[in-house]
C-alpha cells in the first residue's frame, strides 16, 4: 500500500506513516518500499510475528498465575492459557510452559481449606454484568442490614475478596466473606466507564489507614521471624544489627489490638520493648489466658 493509502486507512498524516515505517524497519520488521506507479510498502513475503506479542517474561507470568480458581473460572482460565501457549513461538512456549510446570497456586493450606466466600459467585455476576446488587452485610462492629449497592469492581487482597461499590452515592468497600445474602437485581449499576480500579483501591486503603489509631512499637524479634512482621506491619522503620539471632526494629501498627495480635502470633519469638502501655496490655492478656487455661484439679 502507498503512504497515502495507509494514511487514509489509519486516519493520520503521510508524514506519520513515513515516521512509523522507519520505526518498524529499525525495530527489525522486514518492511520495504516498492517504487513505481503501482508501488508501495510491503512486508517480506512469508513474514509473520507471534500472534500475542507477548515476551517470554509476560507469557511466563500468565502461565504461572491462576487467580481464577476462587472465581469459579478454572476451566475457562485453563482453556485461555492453552490458546496463549499455542500462539507462542516454539522457543517461548518451551520456556514459559517449563516454568509454569514448576509453580502451583492453591488456596488450601496443610491443615485446612482456604476461606470460601459463599456469595462470591453472585457478587461476581453483578460486577461482570453491570447490575445492582442487593446484599445483607454484617460489619465488623455493626449488626447486619440489607442494602442495595452499585458494584464497581472486585479486588483480591491478602487472601480475601473485597467488593468496591457505591451505596446511595457514597463510596463503600465490602468484604465479600461478611456478606450473608446476595442477589442480583434487574437494575443497571451506576458505574463510570473511566474507573481505575487499582487507583480506587489504593485510595480507599490509604484512607482506611488514616482512620486507624496508629502506634509506633519497638520490637525485639528473632531474625527468622522478621518476614512475618513485615507482612503484618503497616510500616517498618529502623532495624538494628542482629545480636545472638535477635533483631530490634521499629514498626507502625494499627493500634494496640493490632500489636497484640502480632505478638500473640509470634509468641516467645517476639517481645514488645515499648511503649509501656502496649506492653502492659499484652501482659494483662497473657495473665487472663493463663488464668483461663490453668490446669483443672
Amino acid at each position: 500500500m502507498s503512504a497515502s493509502q495507509l494514511a487514509y486507512e489509519l486516519e493520520v498524516s503521510e508524514r506519520t506513516v513515513m515516521r512509523d515505517i522507519d520505526a518498524l524497519s529499525t525495530s527489525g520488521f522486514p518492511v520495504y518500499a516498492e517504487r513505481g506507479r503501482h508501488g508501495g510498502f510491503e512486508l517480506l513475503p512469508g513474514f509473520t510475528t507471534d500472534l500475542t506479542g507477548l515476551t517470554v517474561e509476560e507469557a511466563t507470568a500468565l502461565l504461572s498465575a491462576d487467580a481464577s480458581a476462587s472465581l469459579g473460572m478454572t476451566a475457562s482460565f485453563a482453556s485461555a492459557m492453552r490458546k496463549v501457549a499455542a500462539s507462542l513461538p516454539e522457543d517461548q512456549r518451551r520456556v514459559a510452559t517449563g516454568v509454569a510446570d514448576r509453580v502451583l497456586v492453591r488456596p488450601d493450606g496443610w491443615l485446612g481449606d482456604g476461606p470460601r466466600d459463599q456469595h462470591l459467585g453472585v457478587v461476581q455476576q453483578a460486577v461482570f454484568e453491570g447490575r445492582r446488587l442487593r446484599i445483607e452485610y454484617e460489619g465488623r462492629a455493626r449488626p447486619a442490614r440489607v442494602r442495595t449497592v452499585d458494584p464497581l469492581g472486585l479486588v483480591h487482597a491478602a487472601g480475601s475478596w473485597y467488593l468496591l461499590a457505591t451505596c446511595d452515592g457514597q463510596d463503600r468497600t465490602y468484604r465479600v466473606g461478611r456478606i450473608l445474602f446476595a442477589t442480583v437485581t434487574d437494575d443497571p449499576a451506576q458505574r463510570s466507564a473511566t474507573i481505575d480500579l487499582a487507583a480506587m483501591w489504593d485510595a480507599r486503603r490509604a484512607q482506611f489507614r488514616e482512620t486507624r489509631n496508629l502506634v509506633d512499637v519497638r520490637l525485639r524479634v528473632r531474625a527468622e521471624c522478621v518476614k512475618q512482621v513485615e507482612a503484618t506491619a503497616i510500616q517498618i522503620g529502623e532495624v538494628c544489627d542482629e545480636r545472638d539471632g535477635w533483631l530490634e526494629l521499629n514498626v507502625v501498627l494499627g493500634g494496640s489490638a493490632h500489636a497484640g495480635s502480632l505478638v500473640w502470633m509470634l509468641g516467645d519469638d517476639c517481645e514488645v520493648l515499648g511503649p509501656a502501655e502496649v506492653r502492659a496490655q499484652i501482659h494483662l492478656r497473657a495473665q487472663r489466658m493463663m488464668s483461663s487455661h490453668a490446669p483443672k484439679t
